[in-house]
């Protein structure tokens, strides 16, 4: 078993940033790909970027290219998000997410993901 909590959500206005935490605890020797993920009220949940525990290989939604960047510390069984240039569309709960099996390719599928965490809101005004 793993278990991830996310960190570091809230309120900022636009154009500005956020950095998201994820910390993995249990069985963690297991994670071969960890991701995130987000849910915006009403809408289903989508994928945003993953990175490989072993390598570090990225893999980026479109929306999120080039503001969005993922990172991890193997040593701390951390993964963060770094957000800038955040908009009203970026408005939803956060959803880090792991897998303890072999994923193909650099992302993460939703169906691939074994555990999750509890998800943090993060909310960006206009």
């Amino acid at each position: 078993q793993v278990y991830l909590e996310e960190s570091g959500g809230g309120l900022v206005q636009t154009g500005g940033s956020l950095r998201l935490s994820c910390a993995a605890s249990g069985r963690t020797f297991r994670i071969y790909t960890m991701g995130w993920f987000r849910q915006a009220p009403g809408q289903e949940r989508e994928f945003i970027t993953s990175i490989k525990w072993s390598g570090g290989n990225e893999y980026y939604a479109d929306s999120v290219k080039g503001r969005f960047t993922i990172s991890k510390d193997n040593a701390k069984n951390m993964v963060f998000l770094q957000m800038n240039s955040l908009n009203p569309e970026d408005t939803a709960t956060y959803y880090c997410a792991a897998a303890d099996h072999p994923t193909y390719g650099s992302k993460l599928y939703m169906n691939e993901a074994d555990y999750w965490g509890q998800g943090t809101q993060v909310t960006v005004s206009s």
